[in-house]
């Protein structure tokens, strides 16, 4: 299916058809191309190749066939133009920052992130004179308040981790474009099935493609997508440093994308189930869960998002010791800290997650010791509520 084509079709075919031209061999399903470089017939055409005359693969750290196919496929499915595959999440968010800061730039980014973005933000992307401020993610007066002549990337995670906080994308695109600064937006609790953040405005969308993208917990690896123009410098970043995705991997992912609406459509409608029953649990003090009627962010979500997704963040009586209590009593769903598996997942967001953030930022971020986070797997939700239940009837 040519690029061309793609916009004839619905996200289930796209999911399944694009970016797959076959080789010579008319093979049907997708090929690993298992190769550092490539060869060419003679000196000229490695000469016009390597020059940028003639496209063409050239070694696999920048051009491979088969990464090739996971970029097209995922950046037809998010409805826009380009995508960059990197090795993990983090490597796709270090690719947006050292691809557009450089010294004396100013980042505002959400305080409701994943716990290795803000240390990447405050500890690592500021050894190069970037400054960043953390703000709430849904005040937009905070956002406003916070811009300065020098800001030059926003960057959130919506809907947020743990705690399933929604940002208003397009007033977010709103602030950072009236103010020459881009918006990037971290997708990976909803994946392009859910939400789009491009129709909203959203210049940049990060992926982890170890999450939903693959969904069975087998392979890291990351994405940005966006424009042409605004790619080619995350492009020149990856090509010229390395943190490239793997042939295997993306192999692995576009597997992952062939089966991801159907699985979203589960995760969502089992975690919505999970949500409502813990809502009514006694030992339950509080559920984020953006699909509840009473969560402050659902008609955002509803108006964004095609579906609430399958993360489901809860607080439970007893602090910490009721949490582990919770987890620890369960027989089947996995502790770790992975999520977005077809596997149901449990864990702790204070001593794991989130674990290396100083008590001042749990605090602000709402991350405290009585808080669970789950990801919902595919297994019968009623398996699931039963493992939860175990716990939560001994604290």
């Amino acid at each position: 299916m040519s690029q061309q084509d793609d916009i004839n079709y619905q996200l289930e075919t796209l999911a399944i058809r694009t970016g797959h031209t076959r080789s010579f061999e008319g093979e049907h399903g997708e090929p690993i191309f298992l190769t550092s470089s490539f060869v060419y017939e003679n000196a000229a055409e490695a000469a016009a190749k390597f020059s940028g005359q003639e496209p063409g693969n050239i070694y696999s750290r920048f051009t491979n066939p088969t990464v090739a196919m996971f970029e097209k496929r995922l950046a037809a499915l998010e409805g826009a133009e380009r995508a960059v595959a990197t090795s993990s999440g983090m490597a796709a968010i270090m690719a947006v920052a050292m691809a557009f800061l450089k010294a004396g730039d100013h980042v505002i980014c959400s305080r409701a992130v994943f716990g290795s973005t803000v240390s990447l933000f405050e500890k690592y992307v500021a050894k190069f004179g970037v400054a960043v401020d953390f703000v709430d993610l849904t005040d937009l007066d905070a956002w406003k308040n916070a811009i300065k002549p020098e800001t030059k990337l926003l960057f959130v995670e919506s809907p947020s981790n743990p705690l399933a906080e929604v940002a208003d994308i397009q007033a977010l695109a709103d602030i950072a474009h009236a103010n020459n600064a881009l918006l990037a937006i971290d997708n990976s609790f909803c994946t392009p099935v859910l939400q789009q953040p491009i129709k909203f405005g959203a210049d940049l969308v990060v992926y982890s493609a170890t999450k939903y993208l693959d969904g069975q917990g087998r392979a890291l690896g990351g994405a940005v997508v966006g424009n042409h123009k605004v790619l080619e410098e995350i492009f020149g970043y990856v090509r010229t440093t390395g943190p490239s995705m793997s042939p295997f991997n993306a192999w692995v992912f576009l597997k992952g994308l062939e089966t991801l609406r159907l699985r979203m459509r589960e995760h969502s409608a089992s975690a919505q189930k999970l949500a409502e029953f813990l809502n009514a649990h006694p030992k339950v003090e509080k559920v984020y869960y953006a699909g509840l009627p009473e969560h402050v962010g659902h008609a955002l979500a509803a108006k964004q998002q095609t579906g609430f997704g399958g993360i489901v963040s809860f607080e439970v009586k007893g602090g910490r010791e009721g949490a582990w209590t919770v987890i620890d009593n369960t027989k089947f769903i996995s502790i770790t800290g992975n999520l977005g598996d077809v596997k149901s997942t449990i864990t702790h967001p204070a001593t794991t997650t989130h674990g290396k953030l100083s008590p001042e930022a749990k605090a602000a971020a709402g991350i405290r010791e009585g808080l669970i986070r789950v990801s919902v797997g595919l297994e019968e939700i009623g398996d699931i509520i039963r493992d939860i239940t175990r716990g939560l009837d001994l604290i």
